[in-house]
């Protein structure tokens, strides 16, 4: 058997795999999101930590199976996010997390001292707020006497890997998104980070994402009833992670998940990147592979923000019914019907990255009348995160990607009205697999490749992953958002210097 843990944003989830990739037993611990300030992000690393432990104990419970057979165990986690260590590993701060914006001033420098064509030659992205580096930029600017004492940065996962094994490591598909990284070949810039101040040895030791990292030690074998020596595969960021439990490990599949944020992510074979910065551009967890991915920030956020905050009704009757709220969430867009009555939501709670690369830029519901209704602003929330996943499929296409057929996960990803609208506005057919596990399916594919069960990403993915069900477009809902759609990008381009004004 094969673990995968998925360190996210709201939780931490664990799955324990046979070796045909079928799902044993399944685990989420949640924890809280920090936001001290409008726009700021953190989460206290020992939230995940304690997460771990509970749900790779839980699982190994639950599915009663002997810790002697789980063969390896694969990482995955939330991209970008900053933890600090002291020279006694003592955590310095709450991680500034993916999704926290407070870092543009430091996104402005980086681009002046390295300049913005050189920084998207060397790392295949412009600065952005989301990014590792302007966190760590920021906390020298503001909180001096804190990175006096660093003595370690690493990513989410990777200090979930330094508890589990002692090995201060990460993997090059996460390490991508920390813009330290020449990504062409795939290690460390030291020109970059000598332009920038920073010493290589606060960087951990990096590997191929199949790689084995460590090996499970006694402490942490006390706290999760893994055996000692269990080997820990090197893993992915969340999106690499998803891409290898969905099988986009060649051309021609592309992926499209709904979770918090929203990604379309691309195979290539390349480093192809967008002089423009729209897309981002980084190390696939497939050895001599790479990947662009476009980014929606606030996907499933939005629909989550607008059940939390209107939806109470609706929540008291999913309880009662024992459904998940947003069942009945899906089934009043269903019956509201295509455009939502010509109400258009712009998906910016948290700013945006693809393809505008605006940390000012918020929410908007255009169009708004008093025949609208509740459920006329939750289609168009649905459909406004596919109007902005579009744009990332349009500039990958623009790029020379074959994106003949889209693979749908996460969260977003179990909304049959959400997978439609996907093949509508794509344009192809959108595929549901098998298996809906994804970025822990991924990781612990990763370490069965690296503890020798399968000599390949591909062939692993081979070996555990089919096609369940295909959406195929709708030729008149196509035309109808093909029109829609070009609204819908005029109206950031008509209210962006409205967003800087507030």
């Amino acid at each position: 058997m094969l673990i995968g843990t998925d360190i996210g944003t709201s939780g931490t989830k664990t799955v324990l795999f046979d070796l045909n990739g079928n799902a044993l037993a399944s685990d989420t611990q949640e924890y809280p999101l920090y936001q001290p300030q409008n726009g700021w992000a953190e989460q206290d690393p020992l939230d995940w930590w304690n997460a771990v432990c509970k749900s790779v104990k839980n699982v190994i419970a639950k599915s009663g199976a002997d810790p002697k057979q789980i063969k390896g165990i694969g990482l995955s986690g939330q991209m970008h996010g900053l933890v600090m260590l002291d020279k006694n590993d003592i955590i310095l701060r709450r991680s500034i997390i993916w999704c926290d914006q407070r870092t543009q001033k430091e996104c402005d420098e980086i681009t002046e001292i390295v300049g913005k064509e050189k920084l998207i030659d060397i790392t295949a992205n412009p600065a952005l707020t989301g990014f590792t580096a302007s966190k760590l930029r920021w906390v020298m600017n503001n909180e001096p006497e804190i990175f006096e004492k660093c003595a370690k940065i690493m990513l989410p996962k990777d200090y979930i890997r330094y508890m589990l094994t002692g090995e201060f490591a990460t993997e090059v598909s996460d390490a991508s998104g920390m813009q330290f990284m020449d990504i062409k070949n795939r290690c460390w810039s030291k020109e970059l980070l000598s332009m920038l101040g920073i010493d290589i040895a606060l960087l951990p030791k990096m590997y191929e994402s199949y790689e084995i990292s460590g090996k499970v030690n006694e402490y942490a074998s006390g706290l999760t009833g893994l055996c000692v020596g269990t080997p820990v595969a090197g893993g992915a960021g969340d999106q690499a992670a998803c891409a290898v439990g969905n099988g986009i490990v060649k051309s021609g599949v592309v992926s499209s998940t709904i979770g918090t944020s929203g990604v379309v992510f691309a195979h290539s074979e390349k480093p192809a990147i967008d002089p423009l910065g729209r897309v981002h551009t980084f190390c696939h967890a497939v050895p001599g592979a790479w990947h662009m991915m476009g980014v929606t920030q606030a996907a499933g956020l939005s629909l989550k923000w607008f059940r939390d905050n209107f939806c109470k009704e609706e929540m008291a009757k999913a309880e009662e019914l024992g459904v998940d709220p947003y069942v009945i969430m899906d089934k009043m867009a269903e019956e509201t019907g295509i455009t939502a009555h010509k109400l258009i939501y712009l998906p910016y709670l948290m700013g945006e990255r693809t393809p505008h690369l605006d940390a000012d830029c918020r929410g908007v519901f255009f169009g708004l009348s008093a025949i609208h209704t509740k459920a006329d602003m939750i289609r168009a929330i649905l459909e406004g995160v596919c109007y902005s996943l579009t744009d990332c499929m349009d500039i990958i296409r623009g790029m020379g990607v074959d994106a003949s057929a889209v693979r749908v996960s996460g969260g977003g990803g179990k909304s049959p009205i959400w997978r439609q609208m996907q093949a509508d506005m794509f344009g192809c057919g959108v595929q549901v697999l098998s298996s809906s596990e994804g970025g822990a399916l991924g990781v612990a594919l990763l370490a069965g490749v690296g503890t020798g069960i399968w000599s390949s990403v591909p062939e692993a993915c081979d070996a555990t992953i089919s096609v369940k069900k295909t959406y195929a477009p709708i030729r008149e809902n196509t035309e109808i958002y093909t029109k829609n759609h070009i609204l819908y990008k005029q109206l950031y381009t008509s209210l962006k210097d409205c967003f800087k004004m507030i």
